[in-house]
């Protein structure tokens, strides 16, 4: 027979029971609204930097100081009052859903451990600063319309298409795609972005390596994307549009993303690789 956990008065007395309790709470409801939207690329950063940051707290979880006082204690329990008020109420595109878990961690981490403990959650709190921007914002500021369209370009005229290119336009024989600042690239360089953070604070890297994976992370988003645009291109001459239809914002648009984070993924396991076998032959 299996015994059963079943929490009592003298667990619930804990503060840290408390603290997971809540923790836990507001990271459910963020996911299910966040699944309610329409943002899925939103939906699916959030389970990943949520499983990250979890991960690093409970690895140091015997060594944090959760020692608060009255104000700092007041202050997280408002916070997390307004978030649920709030989250009663919320809008599909309202940038709320970025925000919230930013807010919801500094108000843990205040019931938590108060002013004076924030520095030891300085790298989840960092991590989830890069789930605020929204893509759809960034492209008003970082427009890569026009250098995702040379790229695609390159890539065509280099694989023998005739292709001919106006600003944003690629006009190759009975097609043409226009690379739309949603189009640019600029969603999956932040997703991409994201996870090089989240990266470099869960395993040691040198200065060198700090530099190198946001620059490689970045990189492979705007080659993938441009390899995604010069295909589209590609499709558009066809005399249906359903495969372009399906590549574009059909099921197979969601490949071209799959394969950046593959590549990434790859690229730094090769990193941590290379890291223990220098780490092995300095143990020798």
């Amino acid at each position: 027979m299996k015994a059963t956990f079943i929490p009592t008065s003298k667990h619930l007395t804990i503060p840290s029971f408390w603290l997971l309790a809540i923790a836990v709470g507001l990271i459910a409801i963020h996911q299910t609204l966040t699944w309610r939207g329409e943002s899925n690329s939103l939906a699916g950063n959030s389970i990943l930097f949520w499983m990250a940051i979890s991960s690093m707290v409970w690895d140091k979880r015997h060594s944090l100081n959760l020692e608060s006082r009255v104000f700092p204690s007041f202050l997280g329990a408002s916070i997390i009052a307004l978030i649920l008020l709030k989250s009663s109420f919320h809008s599909a595109h309202d940038i709320f859903l970025n925000i919230s878990p930013l807010l919801s961690a500094f108000a843990v981490a205040l019931l938590a451990s108060g002013f004076k403990g924030l520095k030891q959650y300085w790298q989840e709190l960092t991590i989830l600063v890069f789930l605020i921007p929204p893509p759809s914002l960034l492209a008003h500021f970082i427009n890569l319309s026009v250098p995702t369209a040379k790229f695609s370009e390159f890539l065509l005229w280099y694989s023998g298409w005739e292709v001919f290119r106006d600003g944003i336009l690629l006009y190759v024989p009975n097609g043409v795609v226009k690379v739309a600042s949603g189009c640019s690239g600029t969603e999956n360089m932040s997703h991409l972005l994201g996870l090089a953070v989240i990266f470099l604070m869960m395993f040691s890297s040198n200065r060198f390596q700090k530099i190198i994976v946001p620059l490689v992370a970045l990189a492979l988003a705007f080659l993938v994307n441009g390899v995604r645009v010069a295909i589209l291109a590609v499709l558009s001459s066809f005399p249906t549009e359903e495969a372009f239809n399906y590549w574009h914002h059909g099921n197979g648009s969601g490949i071209f993303p799959m394969i950046t984070v593959v590549l990434f993924g790859l690229f730094c396991w090769l990193l941590l690789q290379q890291q223990q076998a220098k780490v092995e032959r300095q143990s020798r």
